[in-house]
């Protein structure tokens, strides 16, 4: 995954916190029972969100327990349960198995294409639970990589294929409130896919490799442009997520959407700048 959606802790309440917590810890249990160790091994913040955000929207009774893991076998952790930590999971672990296939045709990482044949063996099971949404998300990132391997820089039209596969990963199913989660989830992976470009477009020009920023970066405004257009996305992100009627972890859900998801961009932002002034 990215790491790009995660809480800005400074801004949060001690209580939320905990909860935030808890709901990675969920996470993990879920990735754990559902997929073994390996499973585990795939754990982000990421899809902490997603559990969250679901969790939220259809408020489904939700078990909370306390308990010892192999990362923490000293001090038990409080983790929370319900069906949409156990979607969060398996989405989780579709989406690390395509970046692994992906990372191996692009760069040709081995220790990828290993990690991806290990959780190849995984995949039988989310394909049987979730044919049509595998089929589709497989099918928009290959015809993604198809537009990089011919370096087509036209943003809009790049980022919006990750935008799609974002909008099938947060619609749980076909209800009211498809159409909502669709949007935000567009939006949402077309911010990912621009940020983890904006943060990786020096190495990939050092190593040759496809960046879709690569034009825009020829610009004296780069770094003007691609924080409007981050801005742009996160807005439209934010203003469907308002549309929705969660009060559960509600200002854990803000907090990721309008604080937390500019850490690293903040981070990106200072380590240009250490480097300008070394230059």
């Amino acid at each position: 995954m990215f790491g790009y959606i995660v809480v800005h802790q400074p801004e949060l309440k001690v209580r939320e916190y905990e909860t935030y917590r808890a709901a990675y810890c969920g996470l993990c249990r879920s990735l754990k029972n559902r997929h073994g160790r390996l499973g585990q091994m795939t754990l982000s913040f990421d899809m902490t969100f997603l559990a969250l955000l679901l969790s939220g929207l259809y408020e489904p009774e939700t078990a909370s327990g306390c308990g010892r893991c192999l990362a923490h076998p000293m001090q038990k952790h409080h983790y929370l349960s319900n069906p949409y930590y156990d979607y969060a999971a398996d989405m989780n672990l579709l989406l690390t198995y395509y970046k692994c296939l992906d990372d191996w045709q692009d760069e040709r990482k081995f220790t990828r294409l290993i990690f991806a044949k290990l959780l190849g063996l995984k995949m039988p099971k989310i394909r049987r639970l979730y044919g049509q949404k595998t089929e589709k998300i497989g099918r928009l990132l290959e015809e993604l990589s198809g537009l990089e391997r011919k370096k087509v820089y036209d943003i809009d039209k790049t980022a919006g294929f990750f935008g799609e596969i974002m909008a099938e990963l947060f619609v749980y199913r076909s209800d009211e409130w498809e159409e909502k989660l669709r949007r935000m989830g567009f939006f949402f992976g077309k911010f990912i896919y621009l940020m983890d470009a904006y943060e990786d477009i020096e190495d990939d020009l050092k190593k040759g490799c496809y960046n879709p920023l690569t034009e825009l970066y020829k610009k004296d405004s780069f770094e003007e442009d691609c924080q409007q257009i981050l801005k742009m996305m996160m807005a439209e992100t934010s203003r469907v997520f308002e549309m929705l009627p969660i009060l559960t972890d509600a200002e854990i859900l803000r907090n990721i959407l309008y604080a937390g998801v500019w850490t690293r961009y903040g981070q990106i932002r200072c380590r240009r700048k250490e480097t300008e002034k070394k230059s």
